[in-house]
């Protein structure tokens, strides 16, 4: 299993939006990524000393399941983050990580 890690911080007028996105399985980006069947789920984390900064983890089988959702889901992918873009300040991929 592989985790892509994303780190954000949300515009204060837009928390409500964001964590809509991308919270759970009724996340619109949890909605997308359960199309392709190498995902295994996605947490979103608040830090608690700044309301406004987020991690998500999202679990993929393989890199190679990753890309083929990006792939096969291409269009869908670039809408969904170009309507997501509005609600952040910034968007920044820490990586990705296996397990030791």
């Amino acid at each position: 299993m592989v985790h892509f890690i994303w780190e954000f911080r949300v515009r204060p007028d837009r928390l409500p939006e964001f964590e809509r996105c991308y919270t759970g399985v009724d996340g619109l980006w949890a909605q997308l990524f359960r199309k392709s069947p190498g995902f295994q789920g996605t947490v979103l984390f608040r830090d608690t000393e700044n309301p406004r900064h987020f991690l998500t983890i999202d679990s993929w089988h393989t890199v190679a399941a990753q890309g083929a959702m990006r792939e096969q889901f291409q269009r869908e992918y670039a809408e969904l983050e170009l309507a997501c873009e509005a609600l952040t300040e910034s968007e920044t991929r820490v990586g990705v990580f296996v397990p030791c």
